[in-house]
């Protein structure tokens, strides 16, 4: 059966970049500028504060993990009071070692694993959009031991590292935001495969994109109505179901140009189009450039 989330994520092609340990002690503070990329960190012991621009500051404990899907700027600190000591993130990224904020000697009161991603593909926005600015679970176990081994396998640069952090990535990015399926997240993707009449319908367009779906079949696959189907799509989803279908098929249509995977007729074809100037005049239509031109950019 499709995998939605599965095929979103395997279509932005997120890889690690970076993954160091992080400490504070005594009275510190550190306020970090917007970053963009996404960041994770999970606290190994101790406890500190956290204040993410756009949500509400929570107190981060043992076993805590965090998902900043595109790391706005943010302030991390104990809880004495100390003025932030501004870091930029863009220059900060590169740093070898463990980061120390706060006194530099002896014991830490907070340490912690914390890296970032990047997605090899364009349309990152494609899946934050659809999220909170901060994911904050609390016990996560299975994801303290994944980044434990990102980090393991970031440091040890062993034959087949660039395979393995992809795919720990990947697990990590799946298990974080099983967490905000269904009511918890915003309307998108995610919120869609929460309601299982929609998720039923979701799964049909993403394994057979090609499909001349019409509203009465997708609302079939869901055992709706037509305007029932309709009117719960969109307030679930964000937009209507066809404009869905074009959403996604443009999205594998432009990693298949990306890639360079077979001639235009032949994309055109495995997105849903019966020509390959029916295709251009879409893409172009939705992209704001033909498709060859897009290629060659891409």
């Amino acid at each position: 059966m499709p995998d939605p989330l599965s095929d979103l994520i395997a279509l932005l092609r997120p890889r690690t970049v970076f993954a160091k340990a992080i400490s504070g002690a005594g009275n510190w503070a550190v306020r970090y500028g917007d970053f963009g990329h996404p960041g994770f960190c999970t606290v190994i012991e101790g406890r500190c504060r956290l204040a993410v621009d756009g949500a509400e500051a929570v107190t981060l404990e043992a076993g805590d993990f965090v998902l900043l899907p595109a790391t706005p700027g943010f302030t991390m600190s104990g809880f004495e009071p100390a003025e932030p000591v501004f870091i930029d993130p863009h220059a900060a990224a590169g740093a070898a070692g463990e980061v120390r904020h706060g006194r530099q000697e002896g014991d830490a009161d907070v340490r912690m694993l914390g890296g970032y991603f990047v997605f090899d593909s364009p349309d990152a926005g494609l899946l934050v959009s659809q999220l909170p600015a901060l994911i904050h679970l609390r016990g996560a176990e299975r994801l303290t031991t994944l980044v434990r081994l990102v980090r393991e396998e970031a440091d040890a640069e062993r034959p087949g590292c660039d395979l393995i952090l992809s795919r720990l990535v990947e697990v990590l990015i799946v298990e974080a935001l099983r967490s905000v399926e269904g009511d918890d997240a915003p309307p998108g993707l995610l919120r869609g495969l929460g309601d299982p009449r929609l998720a039923t319908a979701i799964r049909q367009i993403h394994g057979q994109p090609a499909h001349p779906w019409t509203i009465a079949e997708l609302a079939n696959e869901a055992a709706l109505s037509r305007s029932a189907f309709f009117d719960r799509f969109a307030r679930t989803v964000g937009v209507p179901p066809m404009e869905y279908l074009q959403g996604w098929r443009m999205s594998l249509a432009k990693d298949l140009l990306r890639r360079r995977e077979g001639k235009l007729e032949e994309i055109a074809t495995r997105v849903g189009y019966g020509s390959a100037s029916a295709f251009s005049t879409a893409f172009a239509r939705h992209v704001g450039q033909p498709p060859k031109r897009y290629a060659m950019t891409a």
